[in-house]
């Protein structure tokens, strides 16, 4: 029987399905504020349930020990002193246990009809969570609106489709029947069961929690896993609000809501990690941080199945332009977005020692630094503004970082603190950009300097820039890379590094698409290819070992032939 979710959301999915194929344009969730798509008080309504938290405990009626945790701060300076309910691991994990049986045995079609219901009132709660993404991570609101709400559905949709996708595709049920010449042919009748494969675990980061944790939380919901959601102790309350929001839709479907529960931790919470991590109970793992603890995961988890998303070092090649001051506002608005707090934001930029070729004529490589230095100043000239797409720095770590970074070479750009004018206490800070050479400093840039740190580099030769673009990628991990040129071969090379470092390839990149955006149903975010990432949001591999099937089957008399025309039974 069709679950009633399945049947109310199926014209979504069959979109959804489409677009998976086609790779263009689609979403079924408006990523602007608008008050005719949201209504005309979803703003001040959302904004005033983030208010509401503020100074409380959040209320879960999950296994509880009667503690609370929490110490979330807001980069913009307000205070939040939010508790959560203090779970025990093993409480939620036999929580988990008690109630993935009858989630099993619903079946795909409700799995992924709940799992749309969900989605469905986290969009209606969108202003609500970009609210709560704001004062976690420090992203500006339109970009906490737009990245921890609609773009987060879109790919947790992602996640659910591709589920379906392969779900569709096993039988319930299967006649078989073998000819056997002269004698009777064997015939068995085969039954399969789709068979989750237990618990998850979602290990969220404290920059995207939604937009990262998402992914692996419907995925392992619609192939009929329950699933613990792990927070980063900095970013709580969106997964917390996300978590509320499933369990009353799991509730209110005859469901058990352990399929789903909030595990919130104080920070310093790296054992009670690993130890969980380890539990024979838990077997799929979705993670979004550090490479540190990425590898420690796939090197030690082994019971499970580990998806990770860990850092990587992207990098743009500058060749040859039409238009430099076009490029240049392109890639300075990469490196300022979120403060370049982003996975996919670039860190180096490889030009020529010798210049480029620009439709003006040549451009020495002071040229083109000063033009990339210029155009990150002129971001960051009007502070009202800046903050607007800079957003705030999410913690202390990423200013240590930038003064730390300040010393490895020539200050191209240095970061300075903005005073936001909506928030006085805000860490606001510019980017730094830093000039070093590809012969004597590749061990400055070939790792990770996350947040708002760039280096042009100075190589011998566009060859050379595209040689350590792939190896680099291919060694260190990269999510982007990016490259300028007006030469069909220099493109046709870049497309041969991009394949060498398993990098997603963007070119020529001057108006308003920027390397650091991706596009749920059409770009794929990560490739699994190298160190930064070892899955891809989304394709069947992220959902597919999500589940097992396993089939029993037994011998019955065979299907007798159809009666020709004109024959009688």
């Amino acid at each position: 029987m069709t679950h009633p979710l399945f049947t109310k959301h199926e014209a979504t999915l069959d979109k959804a399905l489409a677009a998976i194929e086609t790779r263009g344009y689609w979403s079924p969730f408006v990523e602007m504020p608008s008050p005719k798509v949201y209504g005309e008080t979803a703003n001040a309504d959302g904004e005033a349930a983030f208010k509401a938290h503020l100074g409380k405990t959040f209320e879960l009626d999950q296994p509880t020990t009667g503690e609370t945790v929490g110490k979330e701060r807001s980069p913009f300076g307000i205070a939040l002193d939010i508790r959560y309910p203090k779970a025990d691991p093993d409480a939620l994990i036999r929580a988990a246990a008690d109630a993935q049986a009858g989630w099993r045995a619903a079946g795909p079609q409700a799995w992924v009809g709940v799992s749309l219901e969900i989605l469905a009132r986290l969009n209606r709660a969108s202003f609500e969570i970009g609210y709560s993404v704001m004062h976690t991570t420090g992203q500006a609101f339109m970009m906490a609106f737009q990245a921890g709400g609609p773009h987060a559905q879109d790919r947790a949709l992602e996640a659910v489709v591709y589920a379906w996708d392969q779900l569709r595709r096993i039988p319930a049920e299967a006649h078989w029947e073998k000819p056997q010449g002269k004698n009777p042919p064997l015939a068995m009748q085969k039954r399969f069961s789709i068979v989750p494969r237990g618990t998850g675990l979602v290990l969220g980061c404290c920059t995207f929690p939604t937009w990262n944790g998402y992914p692996g939380m419907f995925a392992d919901l619609a192939t009929g896993n329950a699933v613990i959601v792990k927070p980063h102790p900095g970013a709580i309350l969106p997964l917390a609000i996300t978590v509320r929001i499933a369990r009353d839709v799991l509730r209110e479907a005859g469901f058990d809501p352990n399929v789903v529960t909030l595990l919130a931790t104080e920070p310093n919470d790296g054992a009670l990690v690993q130890n969980l991590a380890v539990r024979p109970e838990i077997k799929l793992i979705d993670f979004t941080g550090s490479t540190q603890n990425g590898t420690w995961l796939e090197r030690n988890a082994h019971q499970a199945q580990v998806y990770t998303e860990k850092a990587g070092v992207n990098q743009i090649v500058i060749d040859s332009v039409d238009d430099m001051k076009a490029a240049a506002r392109n890639i300075a608005f990469s490196l300022a977005l979120y403060s370049g707090q982003m996975c996919t934001a670039p860190q180096n930029i490889y030009v020529p020692r010798d210049g480029i070729r620009t439709a003006e004529g040549q451009l020495s490589f002071d040229d083109v630094a000063k033009a990339l230095a210029g155009a990150v100043q002129k971001l960051a000239s009007d502070p009202a503004r800046a903050v607007e797409f800079t957003g705030a720095i999410q913690n202390e770590g990423v200013v240590e970082r930038v003064a730390e970074a300040r010393k490895l070479g020539e200050v191209l750009v240095d970061s300075q603190s903005l005073a936001h004018p909506a928030f006085p206490d805000a860490r606001v800070q510019t980017p730094l950009m830093l000039k070093l050479d590809a012969r004597t400093d590749e061990s400055k840039f070939t790792k990770e300097w996350f947040g708002p740190i760039s280096f042009i580099v100075a190589t011998d030769s566009t060859e050379q820039s595209l040689e350590l673009a792939g190896s680099i990628a291919n060694k260190h991990g990269a999510l982007t890379l990016s490259v300028y040129s007006t030469d069909d071969k220099v493109i046709d090379a870049a497309h041969e590094a991009a394949i060498q470092g398993g990098v997603a390839l963007s070119i020529n990149l001057t108006g308003g698409v920027f390397v650091n955006q991706t596009a749920a149903f059409s770009d794929f975010h990560g490739t699994g290819a190298n160190p930064a990432a070892n899955a891809a949001l989304s394709d069947a591999a992220f959902v597919a070992n999500r589940f097992r099937v396993v089939q029993s089957r037994v011998h019955v008399a065979p299907k007798a032939a159809p009666a020709e025309a004109g024959q009688t039974a």
